[in-house]
């Protein structure tokens, strides 16, 4: 009756589609609701399903995609108007037009779908659960990419569908939800799926595939909670030196992380007195310091990290640049014009570098949300002990890019076999335990240094290995499976 009354009434389908997309935001953090995504999968499966033709499939593919994404990613307004300074009625028709490309993946998954859809249900599932998972995927790269919100990110710990991770990656993770939503529409079949999916995933969580090397390192996440608008200011400059200055010295460690520009000038720049009082206080506590700031060399400048300390200088520079925010696509000038964000034209430092030596650890550094690409961040290893961010989502307020960040973060750690420290401006500073689970973590806006004891690890999970090919090996696999034989 149901699948009838969706059919003859367009109208309420895509209703339904938008308040479905937008329940789809409660399965991931900060309400972590992991085990109400298979269910959310299944209503697009069923609306997709009751689609009389292509177009309408399409349309309700949007209208999920509009839902979910206004209502999980929207923080992208915050950063153009309220930091940004871009005029509100603009910063809402840029922060719309966003969320509309991205309902685009959605919408290509609706129309493939219903254009080849099998007459098996089972094929079905397995048809949707491909798409699904590959439209994340082709949404991971294109455009530069943007996976923010994949499905799989759903299923970061407490989830036991996280023990896949390690093997198949996030959007492993995606493919097997959305197969577990999709096969919940014969609900026994569905159930058992469901269960012994997830006692796999259990039974994996169990595994170890690193091991710990070396001893235990203490460590110093300084959170400045430095206000977005007063970072670049010329009269703030002195209060942010002096303010990380006495936060490195009155809290020694082996070593120490401070967020992205948490000195925002050209390294280069800096007062040379200043550089070394740091160098002396890390070198007095025994260890290195690692923080965010820039560097240039006359005609380019970098998003970086810089290490002073014990070991040698050594410096990180971004790769994966943020569109509008760090570079400026061709074109859009004239669209930049209405915002100010300062240094919005770096250059990409290059695709490979080596973690950086310290505190007797090779710990691979990346910036903002560069970990939000997990073939990215698996190019550090085997070397790689420990895994480091340094991010200032000041730019989004208080949102949910927050605690989302963070979430992605937890699976970059299970895909890796390597803790993950998280050195932010305004949150969230944390600790990632190898296994994904929060060993530390600072409450954000407040200022503080969270100080904790971690290890690095060594060895190679599958997915280290081998990247997302496993993963779509496994899609190409379903979508064969899902499309023979096709009758005329």
């Amino acid at each position: 009756m149901l699948k009838t009354l969706l059919a003859e009434r367009r109208a309420a389908r895509f209703a339904i589609a938008v308040a479905t997309g937008a329940a789809g935001v409660l399965c991931f953090a900060p309400f972590g609701l992991f085990w109400l995504t298979p269910l959310i999968w299944l209503g697009l499966f069923q609306l997709l399903r009751s689609a009389g033709t292509t177009r309408q499939a399409a349309l309700t593919g949007l209208a999920f995609g509009l839902g979910f994404f206004l209502s999980g990613v929207s923080w992208v307004y915050v950063s153009l108007s309220v930091f940004g300074g871009m005029p509100w009625w603009l910063a809402g028709i840029a922060a719309f037009l966003f969320c509309n490309v991205m309902a685009l993946f959605p919408t290509l998954a609706g129309a493939l779908f219903k254009r080849w859809q099998p007459a098996s249900p089972w094929q079905q599932a397995l048809y949707f659960a491909a798409l699904i998972a590959a439209v994340d995927w082709l949404r991971s790269w294109i455009f530069t990419g943007f996976p923010w919100l994949a499905v799989g990110y759903s299923q970061a710990p407490p989830s036991p569908l996280a023990g896949f991770a390690p093997l198949l990656g996030v959007h492993g993770l995606s493919l097997l939800v959305a197969l577990a939503g999709a096969s919940l529409l014969r609900w026994r079949v569905g159930l058992a799926f469901l269960a012994l999916t997830a006692a796999a995933g259990y039974g994996l969580q169990q595994v170890q595939w690193t091991s710990p090397v070396g001893p235990p390192v203490s460590v110093a996440l300084i959170q400045g909670n430095v206000p977005q608008e007063m970072k670049f200011r010329p009269e703030a400059f002195a209060r942010t030196l002096t303010l990380y200055r006495e936060l490195v010295a009155q809290n020694p460690a082996q070593l120490t992380l401070l967020p992205e520009t948490a000195i925002p000038a050209f390294f280069e720049q800096l007062p040379p007195a200043y550089i070394a009082e740091l160098k002396r206080i890390v070198e007095g506590h025994g260890g290195d310091l690692i923080f965010g700031t820039l560097t240039g060399d006359g005609e380019r400048y970098f998003n970086s990290a810089v290490s002073l300390g014990r070991s040698p200088l050594q410096v990180y520079g971004k790769t994966h640049l943020v569109p509008f925010g760090e570079i400026v696509p061709p074109g859009f000038a004239w669209f930049m014009a209405y915002a100010n964000i300062p240094m919005s034209g770096f250059s990409r430092g290059p695709e490979t570098q080596p973690p950086l030596a310290v505190a007797g650890q090779q710990v691979a550094v990346n910036i903002c949300y560069e970990d939000v690409f997990g073939e990215e961040i698996i190019r550090a290893l085997p070397q790689a002990s420990i895994l480091a961010n340094l991010s200032n989502t000041a730019w989004f307020g208080h949102s949910l890019a927050q605690p989302q960040h963070l979430q992605i973060a937890r699976l970059r750690a299970v895909e890796t076999g390597r803790p993950m420290l998280r050195a932010t401006n305004t949150g969230m500073t944390a600790v990632i335990a190898a296994d994904g689970s929060l060993q530390a973590v600072l409450p954000p806006f407040t200022q503080g240094v969270l100080k904790t004891e971690v290890r690095g690890y060594q060895g190679m999970t599958p997915y280290a290995r081998i990247g997302n090919l496993g993963f779509l090996l496994l899609v190409g696999l379903c979508l064969l499976v899902s499309q023979w034989p096709r009758r005329r």
